[in-house]
């Protein structure tokens, strides 16, 4: 069952982590700019998505990636988060995007402070 992708772009991101190489500087600040924003929107998720057990809403965690912010749910031992989340037509199991929906209802929280590290970033390249 194909997935669509469900997110914010970023223009110019790639840009940015190929310049910060190119000037040298590290890009784990990126990595933390996006965590920090996906912990917002992980949390909130957490407090939205469908519960029996609560192992769902558990398994709902940040990534820390260079290159894009990103929010998971499920893993082994909860293999249904995605059904959950896309729906499953052939099994009657019908959407619920948790993740999608906690990434627009905290938008106003993360992007500004997302939109200021990478800034900051910025600057340091054209600083140096």
């Amino acid at each position: 069952m194909a997935q669509p992708d469900v997110g914010v772009e970023i223009v110019g991101l790639a840009e940015l982590t190929r310049t910060l190489r190119k000037a040298g500087e590290d890009i784990s600040e990126l990595k933390e700019a996006h965590r920090a924003a996906g912990e917002i929107v992980a949390s909130y998720a957490s407090s939205i998505a469908p519960r029996r057990s609560g192992r769902l809403a558990s398994s709902i965690r940040p990534m820390k990636q260079a290159r894009r912010a990103r929010v998971v749910a499920g893993r082994a031992s909860v293999p249904y988060a995605q059904p959950i989340h896309w729906g499953w037509a052939a099994r009657g199991i019908k959407g619920q995007p948790f993740l999608s929906d906690a990434a627009r209802a905290t938008e106003g929280q993360w992007l500004p402070k997302y939109l200021a590290d990478v800034e900051a970033a910025l600057e340091r390249v054209v600083g140096a």
